[in-house]
């Protein structure tokens, strides 16, 4: 069988190629020799997302560590990558497990770990799994119902924890007087029935059930989006729009304008609201790829800012260590203060919610109060789809200072922490990266304006496929 590799966030692979149910039961196999070598709570807990499949390969992973005498609190129905891992965390497990690839395209199914913490493994803890993973798939055997009565599988409401935890740390009763009205994308993910149960009356967009994500990435980019972005500009009664992925620990979001809100912008705003409003402090941690804007932010409000490698782990990893405000990453995976050390979209929303109704103010005001202090940019990127011939051959010239200018400005400085981040000069940044889970090239631009950022962003991409 194949060598099973994890990536900056999970193994993922192409469903009935890779991604089978040998190889499900080989992972988890490998999970729960990693808890019988722990063994401190000798339990995991374990749910599904809305993705083809999930229900099999969760069953599947139920079936191989409940062999090994562990106990698997397992969620009924789809479930959403922050509930899991609220739920190692509140449940006192030894690691959480997600059925799960996130926003990666329907064709991919992934597997994730959560830390008793509350938010993904560490690297290390990672890294040991994946040294237990056999070559051969263990036998399967037994049936949940068995298993239960054994008291092996326990059936938990996961949904319901995670609801009450956000209604417990929300102002509801402000965002329902302000009269806020708001617009969500679940993208058929799994965060279609939290939203539905907290905000009742909020206009609602793929929020069904349907594993193939009708054909498209559940990725919270402007691109899959335009359905939301049309309803908002069709209708002026919405004040705006949320959106999360697949597994709903990414955020997208629109202005009353139905514009595309940025993860950026949205780490920025949270930032300000959070300290600026709520007199809460604490080191931002954010990822190689994010706006240097957020340092700028940071500097004028003398909070600490830590810069890590792109995989959200790095950045919960320090959370669960320090005093960490927000953590963030360009991809729209954030999590802050008084949650949970994870991404979580729904939550970063109701903080943008209770943000608008506590002030009265539209997202565009909010992002005004922002760019008063490091003022206006534009940021964007594309996904460059190579042979992996080609792909290495620009990785090797970013190794080889190949290049010397891009868009017409010469490079004044690089970053390599994890990918080539080329400063032009005027604030002005070409980034280039190989994606960790899919066959990609990323190229990110950052400018004082969109235009100028599209500009970039092709010079940029004709240069490198020359």
């Amino acid at each position: 069988m194949s060598k099973i590799k994890f990536g900056t966030d999970g193994w993922r692979a192409i469903i009935a190629k890779d991604y089978t149910v040998e190889n499900v039961a080989r992972v988890a196999e490998a999970t729960a020799l990693w808890v019988k070598q722990h063994n401190t709570h000798n339990a995991i807990v374990l749910g599904h997302d809305c993705r083809f499949g999930g229900e099999l390969f969760a069953e599947t992973t139920a079936l191989v560590v409940a062999a090994h005498g562990i106990k698997v609190k397992m969620a009924k129905g789809f479930v959403s990558t922050p509930m899991i891992s609220f739920g190692a965390n509140k449940l006192g497990t030894d690691i959480g497990v997600i059925i799960t690839a996130s926003h990666n395209p329907p064709s991919y199914n992934g597997f994730k770990l959560k830390s008793n913490a509350g938010g993904p493994s560490s690297p290390a803890v990672i890294a040991e799994v994946e040294d237990l993973i056999p070559d051969t798939a263990p036998e399967i055997k037994g049936d949940l119902t068995s298993l239960e009565k054994l008291g092996l599988i326990e059936w938990i409401n996961l949904e319901d924890m995670y609801i009450n935890h956000v209604k417990a740390n929300f102002d509801f009763k402000a965002i329902e007087e302000s009269g806020i009205s708001l617009a969500y994308d679940a993208m058929y993910g799994a965060g279609q029935n939290v939203i539905r149960r907290l905000l009742p009356n909020a206009a609602l967009l793929h929020c069904d059930y349907n594993p193939g994500f009708h054909g498209r990435a559940p990725e919270p980019l402007h691109r899959n989006l335009q359905e939301l972005s049309d309803l908002i500009k069709h209708d002026v009664s919405i004040d705006a729009g949320l959106a999360t992925d697949g597994d709903a620990d990414r955020i997208g979001m629109y202005d009353e304008n139905g514009e595309f809100v940025d993860s950026h912008h949205i780490l920025l705003l949270l930032v300000h609201y959070l300290h600026k409003y709520k007199g809460l402090n604490g080191k931002v941690v954010i990822a190689f790829s994010v706006s240097n804007k957020i340092k700028k932010l940071c500097k004028a409000y003398g909070l600490e800012v830590e810069v890590t490698k792109i995989g959200f782990k790095y950045i919960s990893e320090i959370m669960v260590k320090e005093d960490v405000l927000v953590g963030g990453e360009e991809s729209g995976g954030i999590a802050v203060k008084g949650h949970i050390p994870e991404r979580d979209g729904i939550w970063d929303g109701l903080v943008l919610l209770e943000y608008m109704a506590k002030t009265g103010k539209k997202l565009t005001e909010l992002i005004q109060e922002v760019y008063a202090v490091v003022g206006p940019f534009s940021y964007n990127r594309y996904d460059l789809h190579l042979t992996e011939e080609k792909k290495q051959s620009i990785i090797s010239n970013c190794q080889n200072s190949f290049y010397k200018a891009f868009a017409g400005s010469p490079i004044t400085g690089l970053e390599d922490l994890d990918g080539f981040k080329y400063y032009l000069g005027d604030d002005e940044t070409i980034m280039i990266r190989p994606s960790g889970t899919e066959p990609v090239l990323r190229v990110y631009a950052e400018a004082a304006t969109p235009e100028r950022v599209t500009q970039m962003l092709e010079e940029t991409k004709a240069a490198l496929l020359r």
